[in-house]
């Protein structure tokens, strides 16, 4: 869907209030739906997946590529950068495609964050770009998150100095799910992008339901120092497949398209255009997302536990228990969530799932936290 288009859906979710829409969509919702649930399958609401996907038509097309995996990639790559340049309103030129969103992380860590270089990032967050660089030499100053567990903007920037390569800002923020205010995370950007490359880690981007918040795109746009992420693994439910991409101003465009190393595939690469076409499916995840977050917080309200409202697919709650132990338990109830994020153990992430799962892990956590 086109940023454009999905501007004015969400518009239209707003006033509709958002479910009603499902009515249209639920009829299609067989198609999605992997496998079918019962009290003996494990609830898999750990690691943030799409359940529902790939889509009917991402599949068909899977199936349908299998003649041209002997293939490599490079030819049908041209046409998927097309669309996403398209999609995001640049040049061709401003696109990296690499193998999930993660792998576009870690190049980016390698090259700004090598050799003492310093990134400097909120926490707790995603890691895999902090790690990558630590891996090569670079140091990483870690900026606990404020009190409402959202980034320290001013703490973050009192971290930069001469020395500082990258600023990563994972926005909604994993694992807390929460979203920098649009205002500061524009002025924050534009203030310190001359000082140090930005990059924003727009996971789950397409979450957000402010029809107006802005990707950092616009930023590129203009010809800042910044670097945007974004995947099929989240929204489009293509995780297994890992193909992502980065946007960034050309001469930064190339440098990391250097630093690519494992790529993508031809199959993923032709799923990725297909689901970038398949806007039913698109708008289906977004609305079953919500309904699955609304019986998230319902469960935590019923039991009284303090949770963040949140911009992605999972909610970050607080268990007043250690997390090991709710992990271990809830595990023994059949479903599994998410792993411990240092400092906070006492703080469980959930993704969302199926409304059976939903269901099951709403059961699940009463009888846990009773």
């Amino acid at each position: 869907m086109k940023n454009t288009d999905r501007r004015q859906w969400l518009k239209t979710v707003g006033l509709s209030g958002g479910f009603a829409l499902l009515a249209g969509l639920d009829a299609i919702a067989v198609d999605y739906i992997p496998e079918p649930w019962n009290s003996n399958t494990i609830a898999k609401l750990n690691s943030n997946e799409n359940p529902y996907g790939p889509s009917k038509r991402v599949r068909e097309v899977l199936t349908n590529s299998f003649d041209i995996a002997c293939r490599y990639p490079f030819g049908v790559l041209r046409e998927l950068v097309q669309m996403i340049a398209e999609k995001e309103g640049v040049t061709k030129d401003h696109v990296v495609v690499c193998g999930g969103s993660t792998e576009g992380l870690k190049v980016a860590g390698l090259l700004y964050g090598k050799n003492e270089a310093e990134v400097i990032a909120a926490d707790p967050t995603f890691q895999s770009l902090m790690r990558y660089s630590e891996n090569f030499g670079g140091k990483v100053h870690r900026v606990p998150v404020n009190d409402v567990l959202e980034h320290d903007l001013d703490q973050m920037a009192g971290k930069i100095n001469s020395k500082t390569g990258l600023i990563f800002l994972c926005n909604p923020n994993n694992p807390t799910g929460t979203l920098i205010k649009k205002d500061q995370l524009k002025d924050f950007c534009t203030s310190f992008d001359k000082k140090a490359m930005i990059f924003s880690d727009e996971a789950y981007y397409d979450f957000i339901t402010e029809p107006d918040y802005p990707s950092m795109v616009t930023l590129v746009k203009e010809g800042r120092n910044v670097i945007v992420s974004k995947t099929f693994s989240k929204v489009y439910g293509m995780a297994g497949l890992r193909i992502g991409y980065l946007i960034a101003k050309p001469e930064i465009a190339s440098k990391l398209k250097a630093g690519v190393m494992a790529m993508s595939n031809t199959l993923a690469i032709e799923a990725a255009k297909e689901a970038l076409r398949d806007d039913d499916f698109y708008k289906f995840s977004l609305l079953k997302n919500m309904e699955a977050k609304a019986t998230v917080y319902n469960t935590l309200d019923e039991i009284g536990l303090e949770y963040v409202k949140s911009h992605t697919n999972f909610v970050f709650f607080k268990t007043g228990r250690p997390i090991s132990e709710v992990m271990a338990a809830m595990k023994n109830e059949g479903v599994l969530i998410g792993r411990p994020f240092p400092p906070m153990l006492d703080w469980a992430r959930i993704s969302t799932g199926t409304t059976e799962q939903m269901l099951h892990f709403s059961k699940a956590l009463k009888r846990v936290m009773s």
